[in-house]
């Protein structure tokens, strides 16, 4: 539980952490058998003692089952194996990897897998990491900026390097959408799944804006402008240093304040489904912003890049 609390979270490396939360596994099997067997509450008649029991016995089989079982089967199944690992940016990387049946691996743009590549150091230990390109089952792309031991150690990962999965998890994708219209707005890296939304998602022309806010580096430049150019995309870049800490904007919109700025650019944005992700302090800014603009809780749809 203290592991948990922010503090201890922002001190703690993602690794340490996973491990810790893995053994709550081994202290949740060993502490309820033995209140089962000697807590009072639990024998004092027949139907309680079954029904701990069976309650027992279903929460473990759920954890065999879809924690090991599932998992065990479809990397047995798919056998991912990495085929490319291509520089984007300064201590960004996108992994390249392919299998087999690919098509029937049940999974969505937007979307994202625990991830462990074998034979380094740490494989033990899964990271999160959405797709940076829409699944055409024939591979999958994953990018990745250097942010602890795990996705450091991506950019040395060799093709050929076996590959295990867990997903895919999430609702950042089709699932979740309601209107014709959607608005995609991700900063840095956090632009992976709607990269991949922005390519995977059904629209026609003008009905899909992506709002892109980078410091430096913008990544997938020349995919989406061919996105702009084929399935008419709409683009706005927003380079620089962020104007005020106030402020998920940089300096481009001069006088206008963020609110402003937004429905300048996007004035039926309150009328639109809004995928958003990125670093979690700028992501409560901008759902401050969409909440002042009218837009539905129901209709934002969030990932942020926290543990």
């Amino acid at each position: 539980m203290l592991t948990s609390v922010k503090a201890a979270r922002r001190r703690i490396r993602y690794e340490s952490w996973h491990l810790l939360h893995l053994y709550a596994y081994l202290g949740v099997g060993l502490a309820l058998p033995h209140q089962l067997w000697t807590g009072e509450e639990f024998l004092s008649s027949t139907s309680r003692t079954v029904f701990w029991w069976t309650a027992w016995a279903l929460a473990a089989a759920a954890i065999l089952i879809f924690r090991i079982g599932v998992p065990i089967w479809r990397n047995a199944r798919h056998r991912l194996r990495v085929t490319a690992v291509v520089p984007e940016a300064d201590r960004v990387v996108s992994v390249y990897v392919t299998g087999r049946r690919l098509d029937q691996l049940r999974t969505e743009a937007g979307q994202f897998f625990s991830w462990r590549f074998l034979g380094r150091p740490g494989w033990t230990r899964a990271n999160p990491y959405s797709l940076s390109a829409a699944p055409d089952g024939r591979q999958l792309r994953i990018t990745v900026q250097e942010a602890g031991d795990g996705s450091a150690a991506l950019r040395g990962v060799r093709p050929g390097t076996r590959v295990l999965v867990e997903g895919p998890f999430g609702r950042l994708s089709a699932r979740a959408r309601t209107e014709r219209r959607i608005a995609l707005i991700g900063a840095g890296v956090g632009i992976t799944p709607l990269r991949a939304l922005a390519e995977g998602l059904n629209y026609a022309p003008g009905d899909a804006v992506l709002i892109q806010r980078y410091t430096e580096h913008q990544l997938f430049r020349s995919e989406l402008q061919a996105l702009h150019h084929e399935r008419g995309l709409s683009l706005l870049t927003l380079p620089g240093h962020r104007r005020s800490p106030t402020s998920w904007f940089g300096p481009g919109p001069g006088e206008l304040d963020d609110l402003q700025a937004l429905r300048h650019w996007i004035p039926d944005i309150a009328d639109r489904d809004v995928y958003l992700c990125g670093p979690d302090a700028w992501t409560q800014l901008v759902k401050h912003t969409l909440d002042a603009a009218g837009l539905p809780a129901e209709r934002l749809h969030l990932e942020t890049f926290k543990w």
